[in-house]
């Protein structure tokens, strides 16, 4: 880890927590490359969208998520106001019977957002839109940029046909590869099963088979990721093509913070991981590698 990495956790008081704030140098950096990101969705032809921080519970009980990462899982509720008294300065917490049901949820990815507001509508068959959006997870341990309770996702989310769904994630694909070897970042692309899921179970074994998810990984961070769903959110959400017959989606993901992580390890620093994102950004131009 890079010297000034460790000054960043050091100095950060809630980095041990999975909230570390970032400096004025590494905030630079975030938004360099939050509008790299973004500046490759509009080339391809993204709608520029802004999601709520947070979603209904129900909503995302009817997407699977509570059965499929609820180990993830963080959920928010209203205080209780004649309980307010009840907060535990010892433990830094509410007790539960000081709150009001908690029927908001944080979530762990930026798209969930996106499939919700176009739930019942029917999309081109080559929609494009981009976001970013604070998201949240439960982790077992946190870890400075690398692993936090709530950070930021640049996400680029196809809604269409299927040729539309898996052309987004090829052309993608291949410009992340691009802007990697500009950075001169060693990333290594892998597929990826859910933790969560019975090793054994039918998920897991579809998701060996046919797997929905590639990972693009620093050491052993994973900082972006490709991501088919097939026509389950255009099930779920009623999301129809103008052409007739249920969108297909996928998405392109970028942990911003985890690639902060990845370019000072890599880089030795702030200066130098800010100048190795100038010269890929002016290495790698327009639109996705097709």
């Amino acid at each position: 880890m890079s010297i000034d990495t460790q000054t960043l956790e050091r100095c950060s008081p809630g980095g041990s927590r999975g909230l570390p704030a970032l400096g004025p140098e590494a905030t630079a950096l975030l938004r360099l490359l939050d509008e790299t990101f973004e500046s490759w969705g509009i080339a391809a032809g993204a709608q520029i969208m802004t999601m709520p921080p947070l979603l209904p519970a129900a909503d995302l009980a009817r997407l699977d998520y509570y059965e499929n990462f609820p180990h993830q899982a963080v959920v928010a509720a209203p205080l209780e106001v004649d309980r307010r008294g009840d907060f535990c300065a010892e433990t830094g917490c509410f007790p539960c019977n000081s709150l009001q049901p908690a029927a908001l949820g944080l979530p762990s990815a930026s798209c969930y957002g996106v499939y919700l507001h176009h739930e019942g509508r029917a999309v081109a068959d080559d929609t494009l839109v981009t976001v970013v959006g604070w998201c949240f997870r439960k982790e077992e341990r946190y870890e400075g940029l690398r692993r936090q309770l709530g950070f930021r996702m640049r996400e680029i989310v196809a809604l269409g046909d299927r040729e539309h769904a898996e052309n987004h994630l090829c052309a993608f694909t291949e410009r992340i590869a691009a802007f990697a070897e500009a950075l001169d970042l060693p990333l290594r692309r892998e597929a990826a099963c859910d933790p969560f899921y019975d090793k054994g179970g039918s998920k897991a074994v579809l998701q060996r088979l046919s797997p929905v998810k590639h990972e693009f990984l620093y050491e052993d961070l994973a900082i972006a990721s490709v991501n088919t769903h097939r026509n389950f959110f255009g099930d779920r959400c009623a999301i129809s093509l103008s052409s007739g017959g249920p969108a297909f989606t996928s998405c392109v993901a970028f942990g911003l913070e985890r690639w902060l992580s990845a370019l000072t390890r890599c880089h030795g620093g702030w200066e130098a991981a800010t100048k190795a994102v100038h010269r890929a950004r002016a290495a790698v131009t327009g639109g996705p590698v097709t």
